[in-house]
C-alpha cells in the first residue's frame, strides 16, 4: 500500500511539477501568484483530498428499512452475524463514514444492504461543490474486493456523466471492453478496463485493501499536461460516482444455487474510506479556493485579472488580449483595455490582435469626454484637441464653436481646431470677414469682396450720368 500512495502523491505533482510550492512562494512574497518584483507567475491551489467531509449519497446503505442482519465469512468457512441499524449509531454504517478522517486502526464502514438476490450497481455519488483538477480517486474496502466495479465523473454538476476507470475480471461481458487496452495519443481520454484491482501478482484473490485510479498514469501526454488541453480536460471533474456492478465470484450467485443460499446475508459491499485527490481547478491563476459570501459556494479567489469559479475568463475591461491558462513559462495574465480613461467598457477584436502582431486587441466601448476611436485616443466630430492638456484628461477636447454663418461645417481640424470658412471669412471659428471683405447681408455668402462692392458702386454711378 505504501508503493501505492507514494505514486500517488509523485502523480499529484505531475501536471505542476515546475510550479514553486505554495509554502515556499509565500515565504518570499505575500501573494503566490506574484513574484518579489510583482510579475504575475502560475500558480495552484494545495492539493486536497477533495472529498474529505464531503456528503456521499449512497443508493443502498443497511439498516435503512430497519434492522437488517448481516454475516462476515471467515477464513474457516464458518460466519460471523451482526445487526445493522441507521437508528442506532453503535449498529449504522452510513456513507458519512466514506469521507470522514480514516482511522485505520479503527474503522468505520459505509456498508450497503443485503438481501435476497446480491446488490448489484451500488453507487456512491459525491459532489465536490466546483471543478477540481482530479489526480486520483481511491476507495478503502472493509469487504471483500467486488468482482466488477466502475468510477465515473461529472463535469456539469451531475447533469451528465462519463466513464473514468473500469474493474472486472469480465470486462467484455460486464462493460463491453476488452481487458488492460494501451492508451494512445489519439484515446487519451478513454476509459479502460483491468482486472489488477482483484488478483494479486501470485493470483490469488485480494480482500479488503485500497483500490486506486490514478487520471493520468499512462496518458502519453501526461508529461506535457501544460499543453494538453484533452488531458486537462479528462482530470477535471465536478461530481465523482463509483459503481459497485458485481460482487466477486465466489459471492455471486448462479442459477444453480439453491434457496438457502439465495438468501445468504453476506452479500453486501462495504468501504471505509472514499478519497478524490486533486486541486481546486484554477487555471493557474490563484493560489486557493474560498467560500462565496453570498451563495456559499466553493470558487478561486482569482489573481492575474481574472475571473470566474475556475479563473477561466478576463474580468470586465481586462480584454486587450484573450484569456488564456497560465502555465510555467508564462502567467497569461489578463489586460485592461487602453481606453485612456475616457471608458468603462471594452470588447475584444480577434483580428485587430492578429494585425498588432498578437499584442492587442482591446476596443473601447461608449467613449466619453466626447472623444472617439479604438483606445477614444481623439476628439469626436465638433470637438478638437486641447494640446495643453493630456488625451487622458476630462476635457482633452473642446468644442469647435464653429460660426453658424461664417463656418462652412461643424468639423473643425483635430489638432487647430480651425473650422472650415467659407469664401471672405477668417479666423479659428470664422467669425469675421477676411482683409478686402466685407461683411454683407447674405447667409450664403456672409462676406463679400471690397474691390466688388466698389466696382459695382462706379458702374451704377456710371449709367445714372
Amino acid at each position: 500500500m505504501r508503493t501505492v500512495w507514494l505514486a500517488l502523491l509523485a502523480l499529484a505533482g505531475l501536471c505542476c511539477s515546475s510550479v514553486i510550492p505554495a509554502t515556499a512562494a509565500q515565504a518570499s512574497s505575500p501573494d503566490p501568484c506574484y513574484d518579489e518584483h510583482g510579475t504575475a507567475r502560475r500558480c495552484i491551489p494545495d492539493f486536497v483530498n477533495a472529498a474529505f467531509g464531503k456528503d456521499v449519497r449512497a443508493s443502498s446503505t443497511c439498516g435503512t428499512k430497519g434492522p437488517s442482519r448481516y454475516c462476515i465469512r471467515g477464513k474457516d468457512g464458518d460466519r460471523s452475524c451482526s445487526t445493522c441499524d441507521s437508528s442506532d449509531l453503535k449498529r449504522s454504517h452510513p456513507a458519512s463514514y466514506l469521507t470522514d478522517l480514516n482511522n485505520p486502526h479503527n474503522l468505520t464502514c459505509w456498508q450497503s444492504d443485503t438481501g435476497v438476490r446480491p446488490p448489484l450497481n451500488v453507487s456512491l455519488t459525491l459532489s465536490l461543490g466546483k471543478k477540481f483538477e482530479v489526480t486520483y480517486v481511491s476507495v478503502q474496502f472493509c469487504s471483500r474486493r467486488p468482482d466488477s466495479m466502475a468510477i465515473f465523473k461529472s463535469m456539469d454538476y451531475g447533469k451528465t456523466w462519463v466513464p473514468f476507470q473500469f474493474y472486472s475480471t469480465q470486462c467484455r461481458k460486464v462493460y463491453s471492453r476488452p481487458n488492460r487496452v494501451a492508451v494512445a495519443k489519439q484515446n487519451e481520454q478513454e476509459a479502460v478496463c483491468t482486472d489488477s484491482h482483484v488478483h494479486g501478482a501470485d493470483g490469488r484473490t485480494l480482500s479488503g485493501g485500497l483500490v486506486a485510479f490514478s487520471t493520468l498514469d499512462g496518458r502519453p501526454s501526461a508529461h506535457d499536461f501544460d499543453n494538453s488541453p484533452v488531458l486537462q480536460d479528462w482530470v477535471t471533474a465536478t461530481d465523482i460516482r463509483v459503481t459497485f456492478s458485481r460482487l466477486h465470484e465466489d459471492d455471486s450467485e448462479t442459477e444453480e444455487e439453491d434457496e438457502e443460499e439465495d438468501r445468504d446475508d453476506s452479500r453486501f459491499y462495504a468501504v471505509s474510506d472514499l478519497q478524490v485527490g486533486g486541486r481546486c481547478k484554477c487555471n493557474g491563476h490563484a493560489s486557493r479556493c474560498v467560500k462565496e459570501r453570498e451563495t456559499g459556494a466553493l470558487a478561486c479567489d482569482c489573481k492575474h485579472n481574472t475571473a470566474g469559479p475556475e479563473c477561466d475568463r478576463c474580468k470586465p475591461f481586462h480584454y486587450d488580449r484573450p484569456w488564456q491558462r497560465a502555465t510555467a513559462r508564462e502567467a497569461h495574465e489578463c489586460v485592461a483595455c487602453n481606453c485612456n480613461l475616457h471608458a468603462r467598457r471594452c470588447r475584444f477584436n480577434m483580428e485587430l490582435y492578429k494585425l498588432s502582431g498578437r499584442r492587442s486587441g482591446g476596443v473601447c466601448l461608449n467613449c466619453r469626454h466626447n472623444t472617439a476611436g479604438r483606445h477614444c485616443h481623439y476628439c469626436k466630430e465638433g470637438f478638437y484637441r486641447d494640446l495643453s492638456k493630456p488625451i487622458s484628461h476630462r476635457k482633452a477636447c473642446k468644442a469647435c464653436d464653429c460660426h453658424p454663418v461664417g463656418a462652412a461645417g461643424k468639423t473643425c481640424n483635430q489638432t487647430t481646431g480651425q473650422c472650415p470658412c467659407k469664401d471672405g471669412v477668417t479666423g479659428v471659428t470664422c467669425n469675421r470677414c477676411a482683409k478686402g471683405f466685407q461683411q454683407s447681408r447674405s447667409p450664403i455668402a456672409p462676406c463679400i469682396s471690397t474691390w466688388t462692392t466698389t466696382f459695382k458702386h462706379l458702374t451704377q454711378k456710371k449709367y445714372r450720368l
